[in-house]
């Protein structure tokens, strides 16, 4: 499994500390899928309320299913945007999953599918500040467009 992350950090503390915090909740919904578990520690540090939510929907659909994931997923041309409070950032981005591919535990056989638009998606994830001021930012809110054209 190979998660690359191909962005350039903003100018702001906040906003780059919230991507690469984002960064993190999309590598802890992998680990998770990895260790076929959703109550690992990095999903719990990493998101919080519907970023949970979404984040054990996603590797429990994996997991009962019986599969773990392959190949590499590619982050790209992202954006933040800041609240005027501070403490929440837009985080959106491109995924090209199309040499990404679902995995069969029990027979190790690769489910691969054809490079096509279904492999790209258009991510927005609300991070918010951690309340105890660590500098830790959580993701709380996924909204995915799937079949991203202006991602391809």
């Amino acid at each position: 499994m190979n998660l690359v992350f191909d962005w350039d950090k903003p100018k702001a503390k906040n906003e780059a500390a919230a991507m690469d915090d984002a960064a993190n909740y999309v590598r802890a919904i992998y680990r998770g899928i990895d260790k076929g578990t959703a109550k690992d520690a990095a999903v719990t540090t990493y998101s919080t309320g519907e970023g949970l939510t979404y984040a054990k929907t996603q590797i429990d659909r994996r997991v009962d299913g019986g599969w773990t994931a392959t190949g590499t997923r590619r982050h790209y041309q992202a954006a933040t945007r800041s609240a005027a409070n501070g403490n929440s950032v837009e985080v959106a981005f491109c995924v090209d999953s199309n040499k990404f591919y679902s995995e069969e535990i029990k027979t190790g056989k690769v489910l691969k599918t054809k490079p096509s638009i279904d492999g790209f998606d258009y991510f927005k994830i609300i991070m918010v500040k951690f309340p105890t001021g660590e500098g830790l930012w959580q993701a709380s809110k996924v909204l995915v467009e799937t079949k991203a054209a202006k991602c391809q």
